[in-house]
């Protein structure tokens, strides 16, 4: 009912002027009439206004209904309302809208899945090349196979990067939540990486019991383990440092704490650091930060129903902690 007056208050104005004019008008012409008649005629005109303000309501009543409700499902939307000529032109225009707009959605999604399909098509045949350059450093010298080595880690993990950012695409058919042993998963993350640890001379101290379990996914906890352990290593300057990677079991499920010893992160960056592509004031001095890391680990921990928190000041580390659901027994697992 508001929605309707809204749109006929331009003719609700024009009628009280009207009404305002005719006895002006008998006044200033000398029609000397009595008030009664004058007022009979305001008052069938009045009534003439009702039915017609009235008829208009019925006639469009599902239209203003629809329109001054909630949006709803789209498909609600296209039912067809009356016969009235309005109703038929604003369902038409929705009708024509909504398919335009889900030809472009389907356009979009096939260009989409084509593109995911390539990325995925292109880091496969990476592969082999790394491989062969892989058996081909046994026949050079240490020091050169060692560089070599390093450059195909960070090839590895470029490409390790890509393809799962093109499968968070479709990460509703490319996870499996089951119970998972934490010590295991963080040991066998620790040991993907233990060359770069090595390099770096930073060593790891694993606090995790080896009974506890939490309900994951094995490959995408291990991708968001790795990434939070190779910031914390890149991060840490100098040798002689330690990271520390400790869990517990609290009342609603389990927290795994990384700690690092690095240059930490600066305040005003904190509130950023899981926005994609974002490297900070500390990721500029560090040329391999893509600013991907922690924007990947927070939305694969939203779609495994985990969360991430991150704590840091500049100059004394920084501490990852996420949290998982709740603990299981691996024995009833």
């Amino acid at each position: 009912m508001r929605l309707f007056l809204k749109d006929h208050r331009p003719l609700l104005l024009f009628y009280l002027l009207q009404m305002i004019l005719i006895p002006v008008l008998y006044w200033v012409t000398g029609e000397y009439r009595p008030f009664s008649i004058v007022l009979y005629g305001m008052g069938l005109s009045f009534a003439v206004l009702i039915l017609y303000l009235g008829y208009r309501y019925v006639q469009h009543y599902k239209l203003y209904t629809r329109l001054s409700g909630p949006g709803g499902a789209p498909g609600e939307q296209l039912i067809p309302l009356d016969d009235a000529p309005l109703p038929e032109a604003v369902t038409e225009m929705l009708q024509h809208n909504h398919r335009y707009y889900l030809d472009q959605l389907h356009s979009h999604t096939r260009r989409m899945d084509q593109h995911i399909d390539f990325i995925n098509r292109w880091v496969h045949q990476m592969k082999t090349p790394l491989s062969v350059i892989q058996l081909t450093l046994q026949d050079l010298e240490e020091d050169a196979a060692s560089s070599i080595q390093e450059e195909l880690e960070r090839l590895r993990k470029g490409l390790e990067m890509v393809i799962y950012t093109s499968r968070l695409e479709r990460f509703e058919d490319d996870f499996h939540v089951q119970p998972l042993l934490l010590r295991k998963a963080v040991s066998e993350t620790v040991a993907d990486n233990r060359r770069l640890f090595i390099r770096r001379g930073v060593r790891v101290d694993i606090t995790v019991d080896d009974g506890l379990s939490v309900y994951s996914d094995a490959k995408w906890l291990r991708f968001m383990l790795a990434q939070v352990l190779v910031n914390a290593v890149n991060y840490t300057a100098g040798t002689d440092k330690t990271v520390t990677i400790s869990a517990e079991q609290t009342g609603t499920g389990s927290v795994l704490q990384i700690k690092d010893q690095g240059i930490g992160i600066s305040p005003e960056d904190l509130k950023r650091v899981f926005n994609p592509y974002f490297t900070g004031e500390r990721g500029r001095q560090y040329h391999e930060s893509t600013g991907m890391g922690l924007y990947l680990v927070r939305e694969i921990c939203a779609r495994l129903g985990h969360t991430v928190e991150l704590q840091s000041r500049p100059g004394e580390g920084t501490t990852v902690c996420i949290t998982f659901g709740g603990a299981v027994d691996p024995l009833r697992g």
